[in-house]
């Protein structure tokens, strides 16, 4: 399993929270890439919830990662 910035944003409006099922759910009718759908179906599913994409992939960049200043544009 692997993400990418890309195929974690195909993710960033999912029905938080959510289920590993309703997440593959969601990408299936979304029409996300097949790698998001291969990424969701290999993680264990032991009936959680994951509250945000974080949970998914705690690597997610935030938007506190980023330098830029909202304030200037």
């Amino acid at each position: 399993m692997y993400w990418t910035l890309e195929l974690a944003s195909h993710l960033e409006d999912a029905p938080w929270p959510a289920t590993r099922d309703e997440l593959i759910d969601y990408a299936v009718r979304s029409g996300s890439p097949l790698e998001v759908i291969e990424n969701l179906q290999s993680m264990e599913d032991e009936g959680e919830m994951y509250e945000s994409i974080e949970d998914v992939w705690p690597d997610y960049p935030r938007k506190d990662d980023f330098l830029f200043n909202e304030d200037e544009y």
